[in-house]
Order: structure tokens, then C-alpha cells, then sequence
């Protein structure tokens, strides 16, 4: 359910394709359906329970405490300049105050655009530089893994390098950085502004369905992000949609998205989507294994979380923990987890199904377009789920599996380019800020004779009608003329018993064309501990690949390491690891968590390379 302050005309204008609008006419605000709409019905309730296992602050809001809050920053960005239709960049760790900046810039109609916390200078400015920002919101440093990250230094560093710097920065001082600079004039301080707005009220400006809600930005094959624009009310719909049919959230009951507000999973599903439905939505400053591996399970049990969201990748790394961890706390309100950002791999979708007895529900979608293409639909139909797959395509989108050269529609169980139909639903995106051609030209010209959105993932479509994701178009690897997706091999590597994690590359080979290279983590590191062992380690790992997939498939070396190269959001790096792998350098490491991963990577390919 949505509140429109002005009922839509139309629900689909589709007459300049592939461009959209939805709901032409409505006038709505994201802000006021996340918080204002309830205040009747459940002031009282939390709306976000903030917990930091980094400085060990915790605390909450309710939906009157927030919109207090709210109110309170929307009169102070409003004093600092910025009005409808201005941008704002947030740069912020995942303290509550980065998610009341995003709905206080929704509720006075300005355009937020989430940097995650920690990119480097050059990054932001890049972004800053596209967005052009009336205000910039940061604060003086975050946490990850015990270590500090102090955010200023690199404002400071992008805004010097920025051809359109904001005017002003909302800094808000955690206490974390004493040595913090200030610019006198341009720097404002949170709790100053703050203390002179206690009683503010701001009415929601109201936009138009189509107007802009906020640009995130995602990487480019140019080089230059792309930035994202998501509308107002399509987006508003798709999320409270998803958030009944998918999700399957109740008002009243609590989710936990172990996600970063600068990704899209953090825009849609820590704050905008659970809001919507009026649930509690947790926001977590830590990682999955400090103090310990079961945290995230102790969250649940004092939260009594019911719908929990979070990505295969970090599913693996709790692979490796000691296993009584899992048992450790009361899982029992937790009805359903939810794995998306990457293909889920069977093995790891049964080993987290088995060790939790919940519901594992894989979802594949894009920053693009903000909410599920293929999921289980339970609230609507609670089909039989496959694990390794995702399901089928979500209302709202006519998917197409399609050949990349002619274009046309593959058989049953035949590899081909995920595409979908436009017009795309509600809540995917509209356009490329300021780029409309880049819109069409990147993702919707990709096929001669058809106009299709291009998701670049390969995927099969089974007898069933269940889809299964292999991988990027752009990872695919040519192995004497044999097509092969990383997804598989990786899948296939994955089912040897002692086998944690692994990433699969292509590597230049002078008569194949491309040769299989496999980094793998090992669950038991003693089984590597000697070179006769890793030698044994690697038949085995060679054997499992031949017996899931074929010859065809085997890797021509499984390197052995103990991390693999992950970008903060969890997601591998795999054109850095193709890159160390053939000699080159490894390319754009601004969202690198941890360089020893990489130095692993180049060790195991000298050792690959002398012969070791």
C-alpha cells in the first residue's frame, strides 16, 4: 500500500521505449510512505535498531523517534542550501544517521546518491563530478574489522580533485578521528546544526512518480560509472510489492540485511523496503565472524528477526567457522533467509539450509533495477524451490533467454544472454543520470533485430521453467572453442568436500585459446600443508571437476590460498585475479578489502609458473 497525495493518471506510459513511466502523474514521497504513514498505527514500534560490534554503541528509534529525526536533518540540509531536485552525496559508515540522511533528503524531493564509505579519492570524485552535489554528508571516519577508516582525509582529497565541489559538508563527528581537520566555512558540524532544529517540522515535498529519487552508481565497461536513476513512485510500488510477495514481511516483524547502504541491497532492503512495510530493519556496523562467527545468529535471537537477507559470499565465509557456532543461539524466529549478489552454488545453499532449518530463498537482481528479476514468489505461490537456482522471473518482467549472435530465443537447457522485455517494471531504473544515450546504447542495444534489456549473466532454463545463473557474459571462458561459464566450473569445484570458496579464471593460453585457472580455499588447511599434499589436494579437486562437469571442464591448475581478492561488498574480483594470472596489473583495487588476498594470488601464480 502506498499513500498518494495526488492519485496517477496513467499507469504506464510506454510510448517512447525503451523508456518508461509509471504511474504518470501520481504525486507521492518515498519518506512519508517509510515513516509519517506510521505514525497512526504503530508510533511506538521500533522502525531501526542500530548495532556496532565495532565500538560496541547500540541503540534504536521508533517510528515517532525517527520521524522526529528525520524532521530534525531534512530543516538542516534545507539550511545548508539544498533544495528540490539538488543532489546530495552520502558518504557515511553504517551508523543510523546515514540512513535518516537518505529520508531526509527523500522527503524534501533532493536526489541522494550513497558512495559506499571507504572508496577511495579518485572514485568519489569521479562520482561527485557526475552528480554535481549542492551538499556533501560524511562523517569523520568508520570501522571494519577493528581497523578505522578515517573518511575526511579522502573527502578532502575528492572535493581538491572535484571540478564541481559542493558548497558545503554536513560532517557528523563519531569521535572516532581527534586529528580531523576542519575547513572553516564549508565544514558544518552535525550536532550544531542539529541542536538549532530540535523542534523542526518539515511537510514532504511531493514528486511526480517519474522524478528522481536518488542515482547509485555502478561500474562501467567504459571505465566511467554509470549512475543509476531510480524514479519516485515506481520504485515506492516494486519495493512494498516485493516486500509482501517476496520477502514475505509483516508490519510489525523485523528484518535483517547484513548489506551496506552503498549498495542497492542496502537502499532497498535495510531502509526503504522494511520501512515501507513497517518493520523494524536492523542496521549492522560489524562483520559476520567478530567477535565470533555466530554474532549475526545472536542478532537474530535478541531481535527476534523473522526475514533475513544476505549474500552467498558471506554464507561461505561462515562455512569455514567451527559449526557449533550456528547452534549456539535461537534461530526459531527466523522464517526464511534470503541470498542474493552473486549465483548461489548448491553446495552452499544445502550446508545453510541443513545448519539452519529456515527456508533459503535465492533472488538474482541487479543495481539496475533495484528489486528481484528471478525469485520465489512465496506469498503469491510457494513453489517447490531448486537449490542452485533462483527461480523464476518476477511478475512484472517478460524474460527471454537468447542467443548472443543471432538473437534468438535457445532451447530448454541451452545457455543464453539473460535478457528481459521492455518495458521493465516498476523500480528499475529509468535512465543513466544525464546520459540518456548511454541508457539505451548500454544495456538495450546489445541485439540487432530485438530491443531487449541486456542483464550480461548468462543462464539455462530448465524443463520446469527454472532458471539457473552461470555467470557474466564477460566471464565466460573459451577453452578450444567449448564456451564455458565460470559459474559452472566454480559450482563444480565447489563439490569436493574440503573446498570452502573458489574463484575460476581465464587464462591466455597459446593452443586452447583460453585455459582453466582455479584459486580455491581449502576448509582444512593440513590437506595443503605439503607439496605432496596440494599435488594430491588437486587430483582430487581435478577429478570432482570431471565427474560434475566433464574433461572439458577441468582446470589446468588449482592454486591453493587461504582468502580470495573481495570487494567490501563481498563480491570477488575476478578480473584482478585474470589479471595477476596473465601477468598484468590487476586494475581498479579501490573497493580491495584485504591486499594480502592479492599478494596471495600473485604468489600462487609464481609458483604456478615455475613449475612448483
Amino acid at each position: 500500500m502506498i499513500d498518494w497525495q495526488t492519485p496517477f493518471e496513467q499507469v504506464l506510459d510506454d510510448s517512447k521505449l525503451p523508456f518508461a513511466r509509471w504511474f504518470v502523474g501520481g504525486k507521492t514521497n518515498l519518506c512519508h510512505n517509510a515513516v509519517d504513514r506510521h505514525l497512526k498505527d504503530r508510533p511506538d514500534q521500533k522502525a531501526l535498531v542500530y548495532l556496532s560490534t565495532e565500538t560496541g554503541k547500540e541503540g534504536s528509534y521508533t517510528f515517532r523517534e525517527l520521524h522526529a529525526e528525520v524532521n530534525r536533518v531534512a530543516a538542516m540540509i534545507q539550511d545548508l542550501g539544498v533544495a528540490k531536485g539538488d543532489r546530495v552525496i552520502i558518504y557515511m559508515p553504517m551508523v543510523p544517521e546515514a540512513v535518516i540522511a537518505m529520508l531526509a533528503c527523500a522527503r524534501i524531493g533532493a536526489v541522494h546518491s550513497v558512495v559506499f564509505g571507504g572508496f577511495a579519492a579518485n572514485s568519489l570524485a569521479t562520482r561527485i563530478d557526475d552528480a554535481k552535489p549542492r551538499l556533501m554528508i560524511t562523517a569523520d571516519a568508520g570501522m571494519r574489522g577493528g581497523k578505522q577508516i578515517n573518511y575526511k582525509p579522502l573527502v578532502d582529497e575528492a572535493l581538491s580533485l572535484s571540478k564541481h565541489p559542493p558548497e558545503k559538508v554536513l560532517l557528523f563527528n563519531r569521535g572516532l578521528d581527534r586529528d580531523m581537520a576542519v575547513q572553516a566555512g564549508r565544514d558544518m558540524d552535525w550536532e550544531t546544526l542539529r541542536a538549532r532544529h530540535m523542534d523542526a517540522r518539515v511537510e514532504p515535498v511531493w514528486l511526480e512518480s517519474s522524478e528522481p529519487s536518488y542515482i547509485l552508481y555502478t561500474s562501467g565497461t567504459t571505465g566511467k560509472p554509470k549512475g543509476v536513476q531510480r524514479d519516485t513512485g515506481g520504485y515506492a510500488v516494486a519495493l512494498a510489492a516485493s516486500m509482501k510477495h517476496i520477502y514475505t514481511g509483516q508490519a510489525g516483524e523485523t528484518m535483517f540485511t547484513s548489506s551496506d547502504i552503498g549498495w542497492v541491497v542496502g537502499h532497498s532492503y535495510i531502509v526503504y523496503g522494511p520501512l515501507l512495510a513497517g518493520m523494524t530493519t536492523i542496521v549492522y556496523e560489524g562483520l559476520p565472524i567478530r567477535p565470533d562467527p555466530g554474532i549475526w545468529w545472536k542478532i537474530v535471537q535478541d531481535n527476534q528477526v523473522n526475514i533475513m537477507f544476505t549474500s552467498p559470499t558471506a554464507v561461505r565465509v561462515l562455512k569455514k567457522q567451527p559449526p557449533e557456532f550456528l547452534h549456539k543461539y535461537d534461530v526459531s524466529s527466523l522464517r526464511s533467509l534470503y541470498l542474493a549478489g552473486e549465483p548461489l552454488d548448491e553446495p552452499t545453499a544445502r550446508w545453510i539450509a541443513e545448519a539452519l532449518q529456515v527456508n533459503i530463498i535465492d533472488n538474482y537482481w541487479q543495481t539496475e533495477t533495484g528489486w528481484p528479476i528471478l525469485s520465489s514468489v512465496p506469498a503469491v505461490e510457494d513453489l517447490p524451490r531448486k537449490f542452485g537456482s533462483p527461480g523464476f522471473a518476477a511478475y512484472g518482467f517478460d524474460i527471454k533467454l537468447l542467443d548472443e549472435r543471432s538473437g534468438e530465443e535457445v532451447a530448454v537447457n541451452e545457455k543464453g544472454v539473460l535478457t528481459a522485455v521492455p518495458p521493465l517494471p516498476p523500480g528499475c531504473l529509468s535512465t543513466v543520470w544525464g546520459d540518456d544515450t548511454r541508457f539505451v546504447n548500454t544495456y538495450f542495444s546489445n541485439f540487432e533485430n530485438v530491443l531487449v534489456y541486456s542483464t550480461f549473466d548468462w543462464a539455462t532454463k530448465d524443463e520446469d521453467g527454472y532458471y539457473f545463473i552461470l555467470g557474466r557474459t564477460d566471464d565466460v571462458i573459451n577453452v578450444a572453442g567449448h564456451r564455458l561459464g565460470t559459474r559452472e566450473i566454480e559450482e563444480a569445484v565447489s563439490a569436493h568436500p574440503n573446498i570452502a570458496e573458489v574463484a575460476v579464471v581465464g587464462v591466455h593460453d597459446e593452443v586452447k585459446g583460453q585455459a582453466v585457472i582455479a584459486f580455491a580455499v581449502v576448509k582444512d588447511a593440513s590437506k595443503v600443508a605439503t607439496s605432496e599434499a596440494m599435488a594430491q589436494m588437486q587430483k582430487e579437486v581435478m577429478a570432482t571437476v570431471d565427474k560434475e562437469l566433464g574433461a572439458i571442464a577441468r582446470p589446468a591448475r588449482v592454486c591453493f590460498v587461504t582468502l580470495l581478492p573481495k570487494t567490501r561488498s563481498g563480491k570477488l574480483l575476478r578480473r584482478s585475479i585474470q589479471a595477476l594470472a596473465e601477468g598484468r596489473e590487476a586494475g581498479d583495487l579501490t573497493t580491495l578489502d584485504d591486499p594480502t588476498a592479492l599478494e596471495q594470488i600473485k604468489a600462487a601464480v609464481a609458483a604456478w609458473k615455475s613449475g612448483k
